[in-house]
């Protein structure tokens, strides 16, 4: 009786801990939160929205696996006056990245590459590139000295291989980029991936590779990547091994036409930092890019998602690669990507992992987010974090960029922060 009475137990505790990885989107009340102090992040976006220095966005916030904080506020589009609901679907931009990072991971683990092979063994143009030397403006010419190796699969995961940005990268490889026809990942490109990347390979670093970090088209790379080790596209891999067993039921390349209501409406600011919308040629990025049908999966920045959908991606880190009772990643796998890889500071006080920047312990001294927190963003305006030690994750999500008063981010944290109770 007594062991009939421990199976039983055992059953009860696996079964609670199963249906406990699973996030709800109903908001429960969390007894380490002060409802009080919580809600002054209305109060926030209500006089941010009123005040014209936001148009709206949606927050989520988790703690200890609930969604205790979930909420949209002011408008998905401010002509029409259309209320900004939770669930809207946010084109998150460089949050593609760490989910491309996921992906090459979970490659990593089924043993079909190394995080320290070399890029040309995938393709080829990569092998003996050059490091920019002098570059001359007048007719973006350039000349160049010899890498000192063969930039990695790490070197693309840390942002340390020297390949630059197009189109908001420094100026000068802006230049080459364009001069080469190499897209951004920014918006709609009808280019062929991999034809891009293999261009790519022929053009100079900007530094040596490891030497620093430069954020940069090392996503793409780490996206064609997948596709040439996995056979599949990079949107048909996402849904079938990250997308699927997850849930993630809001996450698109190609947003369906029957959730096109879901996209609020993106806004930039004019010179007098007045808010107003983002034209279709500005900055040579239609924001309907999520609608007009793509097969260029940018791995860098090529995603639409909802707050939610994000939030269980980074809760099944936070619960070691396991989500539902599915092992997306192995907890080994999953604690690498939070390891510091640097042997410097990313942004001279962080850290930075396998995807994702890493809050180090003189940061953590100067902030409310532990060490070991980690996070990043997106261009269009969405932001999120995930602190391991309180068990706590926050995404907020807004299409507005650049954004004058983006210090609210900042007051929100310090909000959650705030309202925590033992």
């Amino acid at each position: 009786m007594k062991k009939f009475t421990t199976v039983v137990t055992a059953l009860v505790l696996f079964v609670a801990t199963s249906v406990a990885q699973v996030l709800s989107p109903v908001v429960t009340r969390s007894k380490n939160l002060d409802p009080v102090k919580l809600a002054q992040i209305d109060t926030l976006f209500n006089k941010y929205v009123a005040n014209n220095w936001l148009v709206g966005a949606s927050t989520i916030i988790i703690k200890d696996n609930q969604v205790v904080y979930y909420k949209g506020h002011g408008f998905a589009d401010r002509a029409s006056k259309k209320q900004m609901e939770a669930n809207a679907i946010y084109r998150i931009m460089s949050q593609t990245k760490a989910i491309t990072s996921l992906a090459i991971l979970q490659l990593f683990e089924n043993g079909k590459l190394s995080l320290n092979q070399a890029v040309g063994d995938f393709i080829p143009t990569f092998y003996k590139q050059n490091v920019l030397k002098n570059f001359y403006e007048v007719d973006t010419t350039y000349t160049t000295v010899p890498a000192k190796r063969n930039i990695t699969i790490r070197d693309l995961l840390t942002h340390t291989s020297g390949i630059d940005y197009a189109a908001i990268g420094s100026e000068k490889m802006q230049a080459i980029y364009a001069k080469a026809g190499i897209p951004s990942g920014l918006g709609k490109s009808s280019a062929s991936l991999l034809d891009v990347m293999k261009v790519l390979g022929t053009l100079p670093l900007v530094h040596q590779p490891g030497e620093k970090f430069t954020y940069g088209l090392n996503s793409d790379l780490l996206g064609c990547i997948v596709e040439i080790v996995s056979g599949m596209t990079l949107e048909a891999y996402f849904h079938k091994n990250i997308f699927e067993p997850l849930g993630m039921r809001d996450t698109y390349f190609n947003v369906p036409a029957s959730k096109a209501n879901r996209l609020p409406t993106v806004y930039t600011e004019d010179s007098t930092n007045k808010i107003i919308e983002w034209g279709p040629t500005f900055r040579n990025i239609d924001p309907n890019y999520p609608l007009l049908g793509t097969t260029f999966f940018s791995g860098g920045a090529g995603l639409s998602s909802t707050a939610y959908d994000y939030a269980v991606f980074l809760q099944m880190i936070l619960n070691g690669g396991k989500y539902n009772g599915k092992q997306i990643i192995s907890p080994r796998t999953a604690a690498l990507m939070l390891s510091p890889q640097l042997d410097f500071k990313y942004d001279g006080l962080n850290d930075f992992g396998l995807g994702f920047a890493i809050t180090s312990e003189k940061a953590a001294n100067l902030e409310a987010r532990n060490k070991g927190s980690f996070s990043w963003g997106g261009y269009y305006g969405t932001t999120y974090w995930a602190d391991p030690k309180e068990k706590l994750i926050c995404l907020i999500m807004t299409q507005h960029t650049p954004n004058s008063h983006f210090g609210f981010q900042g007051k929100i944290e310090n909000i959650i922060y705030g309202s925590l109770v033992k």
